[in-house]
């Protein structure tokens, strides 16, 4: 059974830091590329940041430069490390772990959300 549970959520002042971790299981962590995502009300959910297998990161125009992504293989974790935060950064953030191996063999597992709120 696969599982990923994110943690770190929760209220910070604009201009603050906050660090979300996405712990996996049931699944051949070092094989997958991991990403978070977000979604806000009303919005579709969209890519913050991914990491990929081998390392290489990825970042939605508008953290670059405030988040980074993380991940550790002997842990199985990836964490994303948000700072200078900012109230559109108010979202519930979703962890992804992903791999495709064909055009027909997608392996898509999501967490259950951990909710960011920014204000002050």
């Amino acid at each position: 059974q696969v599982q990923l549970v994110e943690s770190g959520g929760g209220l910070v002042q604009p201009g603050g830091s906050l660090r979300l971790s996405c712990a996996a299981s049931g699944i051949l962590f070092t094989i997958y590329n991991m990403g978070w995502y977000r979604q806000a009300p009303g919005k579709q959910r969209e890519l913050v940041a991914a990491i990929t297998m081998l390392g290489n990161t990825n970042y939605a125009n508008s953290v670059k430069g405030r988040f980074t992504i993380s991940r550790d293989n002997a842990k199985r974790t990836v964490d994303l490390q948000m700072n200078s935060v900012k109230p559109e950064d108010t979202a519930v953030y979703y962890c992804n772990a992903h791999r495709q191996t064909g055009p027909d063999r997608i392996y898509d597992y999501w967490g259950q959300g951990t909710q960011v709120t920014v204000s002050s």
